[in-house]
């Protein structure tokens, strides 16, 4: 046992003397250290040769420029492995420090040459290019290797690969494309490279290409066109996209849940015609029973509602259409719990667009009174009543409505809700310190938008407030905000008139000026309102409505007025000058979705 137990130790011996003169050479070698890091290097080399053990020796002779002795050493080792062509892409760097250019290409010309149809060899070799950067030279080993293994695309991700390296996108996007089809498993890595490095141009190209697949592919690959589907969807093209998952469920006998995917996609994106159209193909092409009919009836009618609420040019006739189009919906599926969001968005449309309150509040007490309604959509179709309610004048009815849900919901945003609209009703009849008490305290909501809106109405009634005067004034102008809630817009200015003609001088003006600014919008009388809002801007500088005139200006100029470029300073200004504005975050996210950047 102990000659055996000797005989092992010593047998290990070489081993881990081998390891520490490795770690010791890569010290030395790391600190810079090359006379000691080349010894020790080439007698680990000598000891058992190794790729790595020879390549640190080289390039230790080499940052101590004993090339000559470099030269000697490659030579030797490529009579002793002929078959590692790597040697010759170190000896072509080495002839390269010599400024010996046109020997170093024989060296790499004589690399390539000397290939096989070995796999591992042409990665090693290069491999070997890439890491001096000579990507010709390593699309040049892929490409010969690609011909003597006869084996189409396999190395088109290296390829690919390359080519982005070298920011050349036509190849890039071929080769990739190329490597797709070999292992359709690449999908997702293809699409996160075209989107992290294809520009518009770029977009375009893999378009371009893509198309000409189709066209040539005798195999019908389904890969194409979704690759084709996806690029349209990153140019934002969803009509392009619309087209080809249409076919594509079609030809794999879908159930179009891609469909409708694209068009919730097109819809947050506001291409309403597109978002309508893949949720109609849906409901025309699917029976009734198929799991996404249902949610596409339904995204059809909130996609056409939004494409009306979102300020855009309608007319009475589009009203109509969107107003049968709720009542077709509710006949086919009937009044119950399950299309109770659906009664209420048509109860919206029927007071805030037909202006029919009776037909909205009919329909909304039905909802209220409906047993085993799920109690958050209850307690929405109550809110909704309340407002209508107050459009009506029936302030008790009104506030005791509001006052339900905020009991229900106290910790909820529905609660948070309620109680700021209870609260904007008080502030409509004039009960201001309750009202801004209440406003105080909503300004901790975790709605932004709660918070905001509640800020805004503090600031604004203890601005107000302040004078011996204001509480008169401000109560003309509280009842011209309500009497715009109504939708009696004529009334409205002439109360606004009258506010001026009995105050003159006032602060409110600027306040005003910014009501009348709104109240054209919802008019959708977007020249005139833009007028407003810029008369705030110049007229006003230390108006507390200035952000939010400069916000609402941006706006219109964004999505009715057709003048980005204009919205883009706006926001820009919005954020920049006026930073400390509870507006100045959106108008940063705002500015940056106009300039095309990618905002999360």
């Amino acid at each position: 046992m102990p000659t055996l137990l000797l005989l092992c130790l010593l047998g290990l011996a070489p081993c881990l003397l081998s390891a520490q003169s490795n770690q010791l050479a890569q010290q030395y070698y790391m600190d810079g250290e090359y006379e000691k890091s080349a010894e020790l290097y080439r007698a680990l080399a000598e000891q058992n040769y190794n790729p790595f053990y020879f390549e640190r020796y080289v390039s230790s002779l080499m940052n101590l420029r004993r090339y000559d002795e470099a030269e000697s050493s490659i030579k030797k080792q490529l009579k002793r492995t002929p078959e590692d062509l790597t040697l010759h892409v170190r000896y072509g760097q080495l002839l390269e420090q010599r400024m010996e250019d046109d020997k170093a290409k024989k060296q790499y010309d004589a690399a390539i040459d000397a290939l096989r149809g070995d796999k591992l060899q042409i990665t090693q070799l290069a491999n070997a290019f890439l890491i001096l950067t000579k990507y010709d030279y390593a699309i040049r080993a892929y490409e010969r290797g690609t011909e003597l293994l006869k084996e189409d695309g396999a190395f088109s991700f290296n390829l690919g690969d390359l080519y982005r390296r070298k920011g050349d996108t036509e190849p890039m996007v071929s080769n990739y494309l190329d490597a797709l089809v070999q292992d359709p498993r690449r999908a997702r890595n293809v699409q996160t490279y075209f989107q992290r490095y294809l520009d518009a141009e770029g977009l375009l190209e893999a378009q371009k290409q893509l198309y000409a697949r189709i066209q040539a592919d005798k195999k019908d690959n389904p890969l194409y066109p979704e690759m084709l589907a996806w690029v349209a969807i990153q140019r934002k093209d969803y009509k392009s996209a619309l087209r080809q998952v249409r076919a594509l469920d079609r030809k794999l006998g879908e159930n179009g849940d891609r469909v409708l995917d694209l068009g919730r996609l097109a819809a947050n994106a506001r291409d309403y015609e597109t978002a309508i159209g893949a949720f109609d193909y849906i409901t025309e092409n699917k029976p009734e029973g198929s799991p996404f009919y249902l949610d596409a009836k339904r995204e059809g009618l909130l996609t056409r509602r939004r494409a009306i609420t979102d300020g855009y040019d309608y007319t009475e006739n589009d009203l109509r259409i969107l107003e049968a189009a709720y009542e077709e919906f509710l006949g086919q599926f009937g009044n119950n719990p399950a299309s109770a969001r659906i009664a209420t968005q048509l109860a919206e449309l029927e007071a805030l667009y037909l202006n029919d309150l009776d037909k909205a509040t009919g329909i909304l007490q039905r909802i209220v009174e409906l047993n085993g309604v799920n109690e958050t959509v209850r307690a929405e179709a109550k809110l909704a009543l309340a407002d209508y309610y107050l459009m009506q004048g029936e302030v008790w009815e009104s506030t005791l409505l509001y006052s339900q849900v905020d009991k229900q919901f106290k910790e909820d945003l529905l609660g948070h809700e309620a109680r700021f609209r209870n609260a904007r009703l008080s502030y409509f009849r004039g009960d201001f310190e309750w009202a801004q008490s209440q406003f105080d305290v909503l300004k901790a909501s975790t709605s932004r938008l709660i918070a905001n809106d509640a800020l805004d109405l503090s600031v604004f009634i203890m601005d107000n407030l302040g004078l011996d005067t204001s509480a008169t004034a401000l109560q003309t102008y509280a009842d011209a905000e309500l009497l715009m809630f109504q939708n009696k817009y004529d009334e409205a200015f002439a109360t606004l008139d009258g506010l001026l003609r009995d105050f003159p001088g006032h602060d409110l003006e600027d306040d005003v000026v910014y009501l009348r600014g709104r109240i054209y919008q919802k008019l959708r009388r977007y020249p005139e309102a833009a007028a407003q809002y810029q008369q705030v801007v110049d007229t006003y500088p230390k108006s507390i409505r200035l952000d939010n005139a400069l916000f609402a200006l941006a706006g219109l100029y964004e999505n009715q007025l057709g003048d980005r470029e204009r919205a883009q300073e706006l926001y820009e200004t919005l954020f920049i000058d006026y930073s400390n504005s509870i507006l100045a975050v959106e108008a940063r996210k705002k500015y940056r979705e106009l300039r095309g950047d990618t905002v999360q």
